[in-house]
């Protein structure tokens, strides 16, 4: 049966989104030499020019947001309900699942290693691949995946939509982040159309990027693993695999897939967490934890803004911020459609505070792990990385340790639930800006999260370049999408502060018609 992605929906927004993905892949087979070319050089444009701006973006995000949290306007409840609509359990899994994706398995193995085998800039004197390079190396990757990375993912903008869509009755789309400035102006006005594409394109090419590496990197793994030739037919029927979970998880709705997967993922991830501190180097992931998270927290001022080497903040900090900014208005709306019942400081502590710390601690717990390895025994771990890039650290670290038959294949497993919940809830956030609809239809859920999966076949199809040409893309659609973000810093203030005078005002009235109440009962 044909889905018309249209139907009930701002058409411009769909037409806009698609036409777009479709010319990036007609260019991507024409010459994907020549295209690749004109995306790096509009990646270097982007990051030379945008670099230090994203860099103090995330950090004024960081600070207001917290800010807000503990001051008086913290007590305010986002969505004009008395109590959460979802349970905290389900509520905090459904956040950390989709938030921290496939980057919270091969990311969380490899950045480590990468760092302590290559000091970073703000660390520079520091021997690399030496015992005093461990901290470092931790303390840069939770820079990474830290408060800075958190809060922009959900805070300000999350704070922003919740008001607009439940106090102005605006419809939940990245538009809706200037409300407090233009009130309803841009709800049928074609500039918040291209905003909604915008932000559309930037979280399309952030999803598909890692759904395509998935199929790459498992296709690599089984190869290794039980001798799978990792040729593009097996990744295609990998991709196939994975869009097809996904695709069911988004038509079944929030309630039920994406719940699901969420939960499942939550409790996988606590269960290979306990058995790698059981049988990996506990007394040295303890140690280091504490004194890399203590480090980071004294170098996290000079670290977040530190520029000193361009060429490598560019496919480093510069990267990461730009492909978070990315996601952050699609992110930000997904979490808005989960979160009414919850007060902006639960809301903020948790997204920017609790859950950066379990992130770092799940790092140390991967990452350091393998570089416990690489200190112990070198190029146990540098030599795979260097032979098989990413995915290979992984599975040299788990290859170490007991039971590495069962493991290996859990972490596979793992990946992919990761990147299968993000696929589910971004397809889901698509077709609620695209419908307009907080309830969008089965078909419209479906579509996006087939499209999103076609298109990472065609990539993969047209030979790595393609997906390494949308992975420099994805830094280059953050740049409008961060000028939306940045209106965060102002619009944030006065959305939060516009509820806080709406709930004063409501329990003025309570007040006064129970002291009405009470006068009338007194004089009968």
């Amino acid at each position: 049966m044909y889905c018309n992605p249209h139907k009930g929906s701002d058409k411009k927004v769909s037409v806009l989104t698609i036409s777009f993905l479709g010319l990036f892949l007609l260019f991507s087979f024409y010459d994907l030499t020549l295209f690749s070319q004109w995306i790096n050089s509009a990646f270097a444009a982007s990051t030379e020019m945008f670099g230090q701006f994203w860099q103090w973006l995330m950090v004024l995000n960081l600070v207001l947001a917290v800010g807000i949290a503990l001051s008086k306007y913290g007590r305010v409840r986002l969505g004009g309900q008395a109590k959460p609509t979802i349970a905290t359990f389900r509520w905090l899994a459904m956040i950390m699942c989709t938030l921290l994706a496939g980057g919270g398995v091969f990311w969380s193995a490899a950045e480590p290693i990468y760092h302590f085998m290559t000091t970073p800039p703000s660390f520079d004197g520091i021997a690399a691949s030496s015992e005093a390079a461990v901290v470092p190396a931790l303390s840069q990757s939770f820079m990474h995946w830290g408060f800075l990375a958190w809060a922009a993912l959900g805070t300000l903008s999350t704070i922003v939509l919740m008001h607009a869509h439940h106090q102005g009755g605006v419809k939940l789309r990245p538009r809706a982040l200037l409300y407090p400035l233009v009130g309803k102006r841009l709800e049928n006005h074609w500039l918040g159309s291209v905003i909604d594409a915008c932000s559309i394109i930037a979280v399309a090419a952030g999803t598909i990027g890692p759904i395509g590496f998935l199929a790459s990197q498992l296709g690599y793994s089984l190869e290794v693993v039980a001798g799978v030739t990792n040729s593009t037919s097996t990744q295609l029927i990998i991709l196939a695999v994975v869009v097809g979970i996904y695709s069911i998880s988004a038509f079944t709705g929030m309630d039920k897939g994406l719940q699901w997967l969420s939960r499942f993922n939550v409790i996988g991830a606590f269960a290979l967490l306990l058995i790698m501190l059981l049988f990996g180097p506990t007394a040295f992931i303890f140690e280091h934890f504490g004194m890399a998270f203590g480090h980071y927290l004294q170098q996290l001022p000079a670290m977040s803004v530190n520029a000193a080497d361009p060429a490598w903040s560019q496919w480093w900090t510069w990267f990461f911020w730009g492909w978070f900014i990315g996601f952050a208005p699609m992110m930000a709306i997904f979490i808005a459609r989960i979160s009414a019942g919850r007060t902006v400081r639960e809301l903020v502590l948790t997204i920017a505070i609790a859950a950066p710390i379990v992130t770092n601690f799940w790092f140390t717990v991967l990452g350091g792990t393998g570089i416990y390895f690489e200190l112990m025994q070198p190029g146990s771990i540098s030599g795979p990385l260097a032979d098989s890039g990413l995915p290979a650290v992984l599975l040299a670290s788990l290859a170490q340790l007991p039971f590495s038959d069962l493991l290996i294949p859990a972490f596979l497993v793992l990946t992919t639930t990761f990147v299968v919940t993000t696929g589910d809830s971004m397809a889901y956030s698509i077709a609620m800006v695209t419908t307009g609809d907080q309830q969008p239809s089965k078909a419209n859920r479906l579509f996006w999260a087939v499209a999103m999966g076609v298109i990472a076949a065609v990539l993969l199809v047209a030979g790595e370049g393609g997906l390494n040409a949308l992975q420099s893309f994805i830094v280059i659609t953050a740049v409008p999408v961060s000028l939306l973000l940045a209106a965060t810093l102002l619009t944030g203030p006065m959305a939060v502060m516009k509820m806080h005078a709406q709930a004063n005002e409501s329990e003025a009235v309570k007040e006064q018609s129970w002291h009405q109440g009470e006068v009338a009962s007194s004089s009968s």
